[in-house]
């Protein structure tokens, strides 16, 4: 009877073992503020209000008080610039100034961020595509950790952290061709801006 009472004591003791290796290895780092790291600037006019800018990225998402998502562009000038809100025009944007003013950011303004000029955009011109390389859809980009449960509807989301500090999601192992066929069907579940990126380049640095 000892004998089955230890083998049973040993199976739970593994068994622990086993789901404290599953934990969330971002648990303590992952934040509800969604900080997009843009790549690219938008090709029309998009006003915004600057909240403030930087010599260095924000180093914790507590940095962002009252704020739960902005924007984060690293421009050619050495400065990181971050953002809220997307208005059609200065006008609707200057509306919001003084709200973000007093929240603290007193050196809010507004800023058409298609006139940014960032020290690295994603530009696709002369893209060929390898058919003997594998490609995702990659979904956002964040300075900081989100929990998975963000991506309404998609499951399987991968999660990767370059070498650039800059944690990027994505969905989904295909070849170019049936990563653009699923492409439209990521998007019209509320991802406009998602898009094909080659896998392989990303899995060396895979948060598994």
């Amino acid at each position: 009877m000892t004998k089955y009472i230890l083998s049973f004591l040993l199976i739970i003791g593994l068994s622990g073992v086993h789901a404290q290796s599953k934990k969330d290895k971002l648990g303590a780092l992952r934040t509800s503020k969604k900080i997009v790291s843009v790549s690219s600037i938008p090709g029309k006019d998009d006003f915004a209000v600057q909240i403030i800018a930087l010599r260095l990225p924000a180093g914790e998402p507590g940095f962002f008080k009252n704020i739960e998502q902005a924007r984060e562009f690293k421009c050619v000038d050495g400065f990181v610039r971050y953002t809220v809100g997307s208005y059609p025009n200065y006008e609707e944007a200057k509306k919001e100034v003084l709200y973000y003013k007093d929240l603290g950011y007193v050196q809010a303004f507004v800023v058409n961020t298609a006139l940014y000029n960032l020290r690295t955009s994603a530009k696709r011109r002369g893209f060929v595509p390898d058919p003997n390389k594998r490609y995702t859809i990659q979904l956002s980009a964040f300075r900081f950790p989100v929990y998975l449960s963000h991506f309404k509807g998609i499951d399987h989301v991968k999660e990767f952290y370059l070498k650039d500090r800059i944690y990027r999601y994505t969905v989904g192992d295909y070849s170019y061709e049936d990563a653009e066929k699923a492409l439209k069907a990521i998007k019209d579940k509320g991802y406009p801006k998602a898009f094909v990126t080659e896998l392989d380049a990303y899995l060396p640095f895979q948060i598994e």
